[in-house]
C-alpha cells in the first residue's frame, strides 16, 4: 500500500511540479544572481517539493513551487548575508557577448543595440533588493497575477502592488539616467 501511495506522489509530482523546472530556475537565478546557486536551489526546492507533494491542495502546482524556491533562495540570501558580495566586471566575458553576433540576416547595429537594451535591463533588475527583484521576475518574466505573487511572497496583495511600484520606479530612474527608459 504504501508503494502504491509513492508511486501516486511520484507521478503527481512529476505531472503538476516539473513542467515548472523553468520557472524555478529563472526565480532562483534572479534572487541569486549566480547559475550554479539557483541550480541548487531549484535542486534542494524539488527535493523539498518532492517529499511534501501531499500538502498541494489542488492543481496549482507553479505557485507553490515558486514559493518553495523563493524560501530555499532567502535561506541561501540569508547565510550570504554576512559574506561581501563582490561582482567583478569580466572584461572578456563582456567582449565575447559583444561580438557574438548573431549571423541570421538582421542589421548587426540593431542586434549590438539590442543586446546593449538588454544587458542594461538585466543590469537594473540585479541591482534591485531581491524583495523587489522576486516580484518584477514574478509578474514580468513569469507572468503571475498579483494574488499568486501575494502567496508566493506571503505578503498581502496591496504589498505587491506596492513592490511593483518601487522596482519599476527604480529601474525606470536607472534606465533614464542611462538616456533608455522614458522620460517624465
Amino acid at each position: 500500500m504504501a508503494g502504491a501511495m509513492h508511486v501516486s506522489g511520484r507521478q503527481r509530482f512529476e505531472t503538476l511540479v516539473l513542467p515548472h523546472l523553468d520557472a524555478a530556475y529563472n526565480l532562483a537565478r534572479w534572487l541569486l544572481r549566480d547559475a550554479a546557486a539557483a541550480e541548487d536551489a531549484v535542486q534542494e526546492a524539488s527535493l523539498r517539493a518532492f517529499r511534501y507533494i501531499d500538502s498541494l491542495r489542488g492543481d496549482d502546482a507553479r505557485a507553490w513551487l515558486l514559493g518553495i524556491v523563493r524560501n530555499t533562495c532567502f535561506t541561501v540570501l540569508e547565510r550570504r548575508r554576512n559574506a561581501p558580495e563582490v561582482v567583478e566586471f569580466d572584461d572578456a566575458e563582456f567582449e565575447a557577448a559583444l561580438g557574438a553576433v548573431e549571423h541570421d540576416g538582421a542589421d548587426p547595429a540593431k542586434q549590438l543595440e539590442q543586446r546593449r537594451l538588454r544587458a542594461l535591463l538585466d543590469a537594473a533588475i540585479r541591482a534591485l533588493s531581491p524583495a523587489l527583484r522576486e516580484v518584477i521576475v514574478l509578474r514580468e518574466f513569469e507572468d503571475l497575477d498579483y494574488a499568486q505573487i501575494a502567496q508566493i511572497v506571503a505578503v498581502p496583495v496591496g504589498t505587491v502592488m506596492s513592490r511593483l511600484s518601487r522596482a519599476r520606479e527604480k529601474m525606470r530612474s536607472v534606465l533614464t539616467q542611462s538616456n533608455l527608459g522614458p522620460s517624465r
